[in-house]
């Protein structure tokens, strides 16, 4: 469904016609996507997964490279491109003088779909995705994870080949993300392509077969979730935030590195993070060498492998930052 190779896209600075300085948001990516697949891409702000999201959505001309929606070229045709996706941005982009119904057949109209058809598309997706009972409100009143239902049954109004959610559950509650959750299973299940890129490692962990991370304008792993988490080289965290001079925490990383199931320890701006095979009483230990060279622990936490484990190690930075 898509195709990206040696996918770029450079930012060039200029000040008073002059170029200053050339920005690789995207640096020579390459990766596809399934028929039926639901992918995932994550990464930290500023990574390019946004710019890349703009280049596989027309928005965004790529510097070089190739990407091609469901085997048509996305600079060559974008016409061609934006009828086989569906796109559903983070901000709230309905019409509010309308109701859900109305939104949801008016995007239907615009993509040239016959009254017959658009009244009853509209009828199953407002089904699909609990909103029956309140289609004919206008969308003011819908709470926040109705309005996203609703923007994704539209995204699909017109049958697209490939559906992009862009952090479809930022903002909402606990029981609201879950509800989706469900609702976007069942429907990649129906055998929907769905790309999403999200924050919320919890989300791509539960929702995607394959997880692609982006740092630095680069992919630095791909594979399914599972797969990801086993290749963390010891893939239990312990992060200690500490408080030392320079040369006690020197000696602290060399003793915790000696200590059994350690397999690595990073330092960096007084954050000590131990990878390790095991956790059972390791905490206890990192705190004993700590008090004996005179280090400073102010907090503590412990992590089972995950997808943000994964990135830690990668990047050394979380997924947020």
């Amino acid at each position: 469904m898509i195709i990206v190779k040696g996918l770029q896209k450079i930012y060039k600075q200029k000040r008073n016609g002059r170029l200053v300085a050339e920005i690789k948001a995207v640096d020579g990516i390459d990766f596809e996507v399934a028929r039926g697949e639901f992918f995932g891409l994550l990464g930290p702000n500023g990574a390019g997964k946004t710019t890349t999201i703009g280049i596989l959505t027309t928005r965004v001309l790529p510097t070089g490279g190739i990407a091609l929606i469901d085997g048509i070229d996305v600079m060559r045709d974008p016409v061609a491109v934006k009828r086989r996706i569906g796109v559903v941005p983070q901000a709230n982009n309905l019409d509010r003088s309308l109701t859900g119904r109305e939104n949801l057949l008016f995007h239907a109209e615009y993509f040239g779909i016959d009254k017959r058809t658009r009244e009853r598309l509209a009828a199953e997706l407002l089904d699909l995705f609990q909103l029956s009972e309140r289609a004919d409100e206008k969308v003011s009143v819908y709470s926040g994870g109705m309005a996203q239902r609703l923007k994704i049954a539209r995204a699909l109004m017109h049958d697209p080949a490939i559906l992009f959610l862009d952090e479809p559950t930022t903002g909402l509650d606990p029981q609201s993300r879950h509800a989706l959750w469900q609702m976007l299973f069942e429907l990649n299940a129906r055998g929907q392509t769905i790309f999403l890129t999200t924050h919320y490692m919890e989300e791509a962990d539960r929702l995607c077969q394959r997880v692609a991370i982006m740092d630095h304008g680069k992919l630095i792993a791909l594979d399914t979730p599972s797969n990801l988490k086993r290749s963390v080289p010891g893939g239990y965290l312990i992060e200690l935030r500490v408080r030392a001079a320079e040369e006690l925490l020197s000696s602290l990383s060399t003793a915790l590195r000696k200590l059994p199931n350690v397999v690595d320890v990073h330092s960096m701006d007084g954050l000590l993070r131990l990878y390790a095979n095991r956790s059972e009483g390791l905490l206890a230990d990192a705190v004993r060498l700590a008090n004996e060279r005179g280090v400073l622990i102010t907090d503590a936490h412990v992590a089972e492998p995950s997808l943000e484990t994964l990135f830690l190690h990668l990047t050394g930075r979380s997924l947020r930052e």
